[in-house]
């Protein structure tokens, strides 16, 4: 598979912007700008970075603790400067006793080490999360090579995650689910029927009129018209 079209479909999902803090081994500041950030899990707490191999970040979290910064949507020139183009405004270190985070993000999540995977060409990193810090700033977004910002809602609902599960979902574990008749004649009767649980309805046929049920038409009749002036006229002969 040709990699930049793999790169330029990878791209055209939306992601936010991170960027990857820690200490070196002599004790110095370090950071790297990641998109491949992806929380994992509830209990226990974890989160996921992706990482070069190449990249000195992934030689740093080999059993260090690391902070995930959350960039705002003001913090492109973090974004940048991480990224390996340097700014010569000072950066919002803030020092910590697992790892250093920045300051003015849209949040900040602090992790203890957990496990490292192979991800082919990246290094997954697994953090617990032992600290967190959100604010109300908006994020900064990626997608499709460039940053973004955050649009106005188009949904007041609120996903809380996917409900794909009987415990926690729209059914419970008493739930049952039958599938839908094909609809033909040779349908049982008592298939017709609303299914709550498995929430699909199959509306009933109509059922077939009887010779006796039909109403005759009834015969068309003469309709007599009315002169200019509105008076009633009689046959003629009367």
């Amino acid at each position: 598979m040709d990699p930049r079209t793999l790169r330029s479909t990878y791209g055209r999902f939306a992601t936010g912007v991170t960027v990857i803090t820690c200490r070196t081994q002599d004790g110095h500041y370090h950071g790297a700008t990641v998109t491949a950030f992806t929380p994992i899990s509830l209990d226990p707490p974890l989160v996921q970075v992706a990482l070069t191999r190449t990249a000195k970040a992934a030689g740093h979290l080999v059993g260090a603790s690391f902070a995930v910064n959350v960039l705002a949507a003001d913090q492109v020139d973090v974004a940048m400067h991480f990224a390996g183009r340097p700014s010569p405004d000072p950066l919002p270190w803030l020092d910590g006793a697992r790892a250093p985070s920045l300051a003015g993000t849209a949040a900040s999540i602090i992790c203890d080490p957990w496990r490292a995977d192979d991800g082919g060409d990246h290094v997954l990193f697994l953090g617990e999360c032992v600290d967190v810090r959100a604010t109300e700033r908006a994020p900064l977004l990626f997608h499709d090579s460039a940053f973004h910002h955050i649009g106005q809602r188009t949904s007041d609902t609120v996903w809380l995650g996917c409900q794909d599960d009987p415990h926690a979902g729209w059914f419970d574990a008493t739930a049952r689910f039958h599938p839908a008749p094909a609809r033909s004649s040779e349908v049982p009767a008592h298939h017709h029927r609303v299914q709550r649980r498995s929430r699909w309805l199959t509306p009933a046929p109509p059922l077939p009129r009887s010779r006796s049920s039909r109403r005759a038409r009834p015969s068309p009749t003469r309709r007599r018209t009315l002169p200019p002036t509105g008076r009633r006229t009689s046959p003629p002969g009367r």
